[in-house]
């Protein structure tokens, strides 16, 4: 559906610098987003919506091709997955990571070849394993002790899979989402053996084939170092590996959790650095154990689509409680869990209308019965912010709608496709007939 194919304008560079790089100012306080008014979305697909640049999630594909050219690079489904976007990515050259049945049938029956996706997961369920094992994925990373019977045994004797082992490997991130510790529930331990033993167990299965290792130390890294120490650790354990079983193996997956800025003046991951510091430790760190070079995986999510996607609220009523100012909007928790998880920041921006008011701080909560439900916590908005404004929020999407809820039965928002001056629905927004049609008690 196209709204509005609108003339290029002049962008300001520092002022937009979280927002998608076809984001351009518009008269009166304006932006558009792939050459659409993200007013215009607003105002015909109601709101709270998430707009999701496809040229910007493409370009973002095309940017981890050219930065590891010789490395396979896998989306991260769990951060936002629709058919659109399995399209995209399959059409950038990208493989795909899914943790769930879910992800994995939705992700085959959209188009995309199994043999380029990888399950992975802590506790994967019978579900997940046989579709996996039917519809053919690549690779299952294994992920505890008690995997490798249960997908020997569902393979049976004449089959075979191709799995990964995944050890912990510890760095960075917020507590709730750094997962290689030996004190969290991902991963195998290198401290006490219990890696080591899995691959030996895996060997002993002849219908399951040990590819690599894969490696997921967290998220929101923001540094390159923390890679380099858990590459390292991993070309050590390969040449363990290769002493112990006579066995070399030939991929190296260092999984995701590649950190973006989320308001001004925020650290983001360079991407560059990163690619060009693997590759140059992998050779070298390969060289001195003697061991062949691996292929190399890495996987982005947030990193893709984040900075792709823009949250559009509606301002519902504004409270003046003593010195605080509270911005209550029409969405909140059940579309965007994360500041009440893990404490997360954002920077929203009034659209629509220019105010000459001056700034004052001000929390943008949401509408639920919980008083964590901020979005937004001491922002500075227009001083004459007011019902019926609207609130863009940049780099909104990941993590947002694939966390959404059905708290307080409000619904979760749609989803809108911008690019080329033309919009359209990817996901309708959840109403109460669909609440009806799953409550069939009574």
């Amino acid at each position: 559906m196209t709204i509005a194919v609108l003339p290029e304008v002049a962008t300001d560079a520092e002022d937009l610098s979280l927002w998608p790089a076809s984001t351009a100012l518009l008269p009166h306080g304006g932006l558009a987003v792939g050459g659409v008014s993200l007013t215009e979305v607003a105002d015909r697909f109601d709101t709270p919506a998430y707009v999701l640049d496809e040229g910007e999630v493409r370009g973002r594909c095309r940017t981890y091709r050219e930065a590891f050219p010789e490395a396979d690079v896998l989306y991260a489904a769990k951060a936002f997955l629709s058919r659109a976007v399995v399209r995209w990515v399959r059409e950038e050259g990208l493989g795909l990571d899914v943790c769930s049945a879910g992800e994995l049938e939705l992700a085959v029956t959209a188009g995309f070849p199994p043999e380029r996706i990888v399950l992975h997961g802590n506790a994967k369920s019978p579900r997940d394993l046989g579709a996996a094992l039917r519809l053919g994925v690549g690779r299952i990373v294994i992920d505890g002790p008690s995997e490798i019977a249960r997908i020997a045994a569902a393979v049976g004797p004449q089959g075979h899979q191709k799995v990964r082992v995944v050890p912990g490997v510890s760095a960075g991130g917020h507590d709730e989402i750094r997962t290689g510790t030996d004190d969290q529930k991902f991963g195998l331990s290198l401290t006490d053996g219990g890696a080591q033993h899995a691959i030996t167990r895996i060997l002993s299965q002849p219908q399951l084939e040990l590819t690599g290792l894969h490696c997921h130390i967290g998220s929101q890294i923001t540094e390159v170092k923390p890679y380099l120490v858990a590459l390292r650790r991993m070309v050590g354990l390969m040449a363990r590996i290769r002493d112990a079983h006579g066995i070399v193996l030939p991929e190296l997956d260092m999984g995701g959790g590649h950190g973006i800025a989320y308001r001004p003046g925020e650290p983001a991951l360079d991407l560059t650095a990163l690619a060009r510091r693997l590759r140059a430790e992998l050779i070298e760190g390969c060289a001195a154990a003697r061991l062949a070079v691996p292929r190399l995986a890495v996987e982005p999510g947030r990193a893709v689509v984040g900075p792709a996607g823009v949250a559009l609220y509606r301002v519902l009523a504004v409270k003046h409680t003593g010195e605080k100012v509270f911005v209550a909007v029409d969405g909140g928790m059940s579309d965007n869990p994360r500041p009440a998880l893990y404490g997360v920041r954002y920077a929203p921006r009034l659209i629509g209308r220019r105010s000459t008011a001056g700034p004052r701080t001000a929390t943008v909560v949401g509408r639920h019965c919980e008083a964590g439900d901020i979005l937004a916590a001491d922002v500075h908005l227009p001083g004459d912010i007011r019902p019926g404004d609207l609130l863009a929020v940049p780099v909104a999407g990941a993590y947002q709608l694939s966390m959404a809820s059905g708290y307080n039965l409000v619904g979760r928002p749609a989803v809108i496709a911008v690019h080329e001056g033309s919009a359209r629905v990817l996901v309708r927004r959840e109403t109460l007939d669909d609440f009806r049609s799953r409550d069939i008690g009574g």
